[in-house]
């Protein structure tokens, strides 16, 4: 099956990209691994006329955002994201009418429609600097509340957040990663800012998927506890064979994220399926508040 997908690959003129959080087997296959914008950026730069994004639909509808004439495909069509459907075109516009004089922040783990509706999008790495960058004391920021209470301890301006979450890190506790401590004291707990803020007050960083990768690589610490989706242990592993990963409070795999397989990625490439169109109404909209915030971080 490997190599039928590689044969397929070159044919196609394609590039696989896979979110940290994908199956072992699905981020050993793939040209690029990483988080949601990262992959959609590297796309955007490569010469290659096929995305086959394995991840969640609006991580394939970021990438179609940023290379609209590229063709984007996604393996799996059900494979959403809880969060992102948390909030709608209609709750966020009623939100703004409520705060005029807000600007309004949209995670990239938005659905397309959402976006076009924000001022600018931000990431879990960059939240922070993007909301200090706007002109405007109020921010409403859609749509998760744990990453709205982690730029609010860092921020001057007053965050109005939606009461959305990611359903993988809401079910990390505090008092399980109090006893991953208490096994391991010599391990750093890495933790992801979706996490609650009593999860976030006993980790040792608090960072992107991609930031993990980067502390674990550069830290003298053999061992690590990690507060995300458990996806990213194996490429910590990958990454650093002589240290140590373990899930902060045991793993949480994403139902979404587990989806796509080797099967799903063949399939597609057979197929040319499935492929992701944003209307052009939406496309303008949602693709300039990326674009903004890309240059804000910069």
């Amino acid at each position: 099956m490997v190599e039928e997908i590689l044969k397929l690959k070159k044919e196609r003129d394609a590039v696989i990209l896979a979110h940290n959080y994908q199956i072992p087997e699905v981020q050993d296959i793939a040209d690029i691994v990483g988080d949601s914008l990262d992959l959609s950026r590297k796309a955007a730069d490569t010469e290659a006329r096929v995305i086959v994004f394995c991840g969640v639909r609006f991580m394939a509808e970021t990438a179609k955002l940023l290379s609209p004439k590229k063709t984007v495909l996604l393996p799996r069509p059900d494979a959403g994201c809880f969060m992102a459907d948390m909030i709608s075109v209609e709750d966020l516009r009623a939100l703004k009418k409520k705060h005029p004089k807000a600007k309004v922040v949209a995670y990239v783990n938005t659905n397309a429609d959402v976006k076009a509706e924000a001022d600018i999008c931000c990431t879990s790495a960059n939240a922070v600097r993007i909301v200090e960058s706007l002109d405007a004391d109020e921010v409403i920021f859609v749509p998760d509340r744990n990453l709205a209470s982690w730029v609010q301890a860092h921020s001057t301006k007053r965050i109005i957040a939606w009461d959305g979450f990611c359903a993988v890190h809401e079910r990390i506790s505090a008092s399980e990663v109090a006893a991953s401590r208490l096994s391991m004291k010599d391990a750093p707990i890495l933790a992801h800012p979706e996490c609650r803020a009593e999860v976030l007050a006993l980790a040792d960083a608090v960072l992107s998927t991609n930031g993990m990768l980067d502390y674990v690589s550069t830290s003298p610490a053999r061992r690590f506890l990690v507060a995300t989706e458990e996806g990213i242990l194996h490429r910590m592993r990958k990454l650093n064979p002589h240290k140590e990963f373990h899930a902060a409070g045991g793993p949480k795999a994403c139902i979404n994220m587990k989806k796509t397989t080797l099967s799903d990625i063949l399939e597609s490439l057979t197929g040319m399926k499935y492929d992701i169109q944003v209307p052009s109404d939406v496309a303008g909209k949602a693709g300039d508040a990326i674009r903004l915030m890309l240059e804000a971080s910069r």
